[in-house]
């Protein structure tokens, strides 16, 4: 079995077709799904689709992007479901900072009060994070380091910054996608084989990031399976030693999960 701990099932380019999405997945072996908490105007999406598949799981939580819509009240509405598996998708992302210094610093410290804000909900309710990290991997280890629980978490897409690897003493595992596969991701490829197997699991980002040779297309759960290859392929595991030891660590770090 191959769980999908991040994919976006939530998104309306699933509108017309999730049955058919969960069945080409399950198909393939990839029998779990866990929607992140993004978009607060998707969770109630995310929330029916976990109340109506048996498969699927969701997060609660805000992606920097949105940091200026962070709204706790709202999501504790949702955080004491029983599919509610992680807080997060959090974390921060400078890639898209405003040019003016002022506003640069101002959207810095926004998205990192929210960012602790949310490191310091899911260790008061001990669940895991998933974290989300682009051209911040200096603070987000600063505050993981500073903030996060026993619990710890996953960092999403993992980007190959070694100086991250650390966390994986502190209960941190590493979200592998269709980047793996990507002929320009030599940084990633280089680094894969550093991460401690016990720390991997195994995600697609859908409807973004799609592996190769589906690049250009919707990604999708089934997805994985080219993500696994990959992984088999940079290894000495073969492709069903990948599946078991990534589910296994996702069971470990979602343990909500059924």
């Amino acid at each position: 079995m191959i769980i999908d701990t991040h994919c976006h099932l939530d998104d309306k380019r699933y509108n017309d077709d999730i049955d058919e999405v969960i069945a080409r997945a399950k198909e393939k072996g990839i029998e779990r799904f866990i929607i992140p908490g993004a978009d607060p105007k998707t969770l109630k999406r995310a929330v029916e689709l976990a109340e109506e598949y048996s498969e699927i799981y969701f997060a609660v939580g805000v992606h920097p992007y949105d940091a200026k819509n962070y709204d706790k009240s709202f999501l504790e509405e949702f955080v004491s479901h029983p599919k509610c598996v992680a807080i997060g998708e959090c974390g921060l992302d400078y890639f898209r900072l405003p040019k003016n210094s002022e506003e640069i610093k101002d959207e810095k410290a926004l998205q990192k009060e929210v960012f602790i804000d949310q490191i310091k909900w899911a260790k008061e309710l001990d669940l895991p994070l998933i974290i989300h990290v682009r051209e911040s991997s200096d603070d987000c280890l600063e505050l993981l380091e500073e903030y996060a629980g026993e619990r710890g978490g996953v960092l999403h897409c993992y980007n190959a910054n070694e100086h991250l690897l650390k966390l994986s003493n502190k209960n941190f595992y590493y979200g592998i996608g269709g980047v793996l596969t990507f002929k320009n991701a030599k940084k990633l490829i280089n680094t894969y084989p550093k991460i401690p197997q016990e720390r991997l699991i195994i995600e697609t980002d859908a409807p973004y990031l799609t592996p190769h040779p589906h690049r250009g297309k919707r990604n999708e759960p089934v997805y994985t399976q080219f993500v696994a290859e990959k992984m088999s392929e940079l290894s000495s595991l073969d492709y069903d030693k990948v599946a078991n030891i990534t589910t296994l660590n996702a069971k470990k770090l979602f343990c909500r999960l059924k």
